[in-house]
């Protein structure tokens, strides 16, 4: 979907995530930034909810209310205590998953976010995709299967006529916990055939897939890996524009599920 257009799910020949249910009626988005996350929450007039579903100790943060009958649950993993930013990474997201899944029990869980792309690839600044395989790309085990199990790579459920209907991209998706790429990660992200790169998406399908919960990874791109410029100052400028674009998805993608 282009930004100014109004208006996924997880499957070693990879390891399969479960399909979705006939009846979906409570969405949990799981959204690594506030900055994500935020025009998502104001757009779906949702409401922090205080209710104590998480440790109190932890900074995780839950919005929820009704949009066209759907119940939905934004949980994002909050400002660090000492540092006041984001808790981005797998650790961050792959927690906060576990815990928003079994408070909540959502019938599908849908990991928004935004992501590096590739230009060789064919993507392109403010393009959304829906990732169609997750894999990591720093986790090296260089001992025989145990290098598979680092990999992780996981096929998705096709989602043909969401694609369709809102005019996304498909690709796979890397996940490291570095913004910047190695060229160990690079190696192993080119051997992953991968479009996208973040930061959290193939945690939180994991975490998904152990609770049998279906998934969609709809991802924003902010900056262009291989295009020369600095991959930080990129994001930065871009990082408004691309969570607008995702906010206009997950709208349209809240309105395809509800029929």
């Amino acid at each position: 979907m282009a930004p100014g257009e109004e208006c996924s799910v997880l499957v070693h020949e990879a390891p399969c995530l479960a399909p979705p249910h006939n009846n979906i009626s409570t969405v949990l988005l799981v959204i690594a930034m506030q900055a994500e996350a935020l025009p998502l929450v104001e757009a779906l007039k949702l409401s922090q909810d205080d209710t104590l579903v998480f440790p109190k100790s932890v900074p995780w943060i839950k919005y929820s209310g009704i949009h066209d009958g759907l119940h939905i649950h934004i949980v994002v993993p909050g400002k660090d205590a000492v540092l006041g930013v984001d808790n981005v990474g797998t650790v961050s997201g792959a927690l906060v998953s576990y815990a928003a899944i079994q408070a909540l029990q959502p019938d599908l869980l849908i990991n928004a976010g935004t992501a590096g792309g590739f230009k060789a690839k064919g993507a392109c600044v403010g393009d959304v995709f829906v990732a169609t395989e997750v894999a990591y790309h720093d986790r090296r085990i260089p001992i025989p299967i145990f290098d598979k199990y680092g990999v992780g790579a996981t096929k998705t459920i096709p989602t043909p006529k969401l694609v369709e209907a809102l005019g996304l991209k498909l690709g796979k998706l890397s996940t490291g916990n570095s913004l910047d790429m190695s060229p160990q990660d690079e190696e192993v992200i080119k051997s992953n055939d991968a479009t996208i790169k973040d930061m959290e998406g193939a945690a939180v399908a994991y975490v998904a897939n152990l609770f049998s919960v279906p998934a969609i990874l709809i991802k924003s791109v902010t900056d262009i890996i291989d295009g020369g410029r600095p991959t930080t100052e990129e994001f930065l400028e871009n990082l408004s524009m691309a969570a607008d674009a995702l906010l206009k998805t997950g709208i349209c993608v809240l309105k395809f599920l509800n029929g």
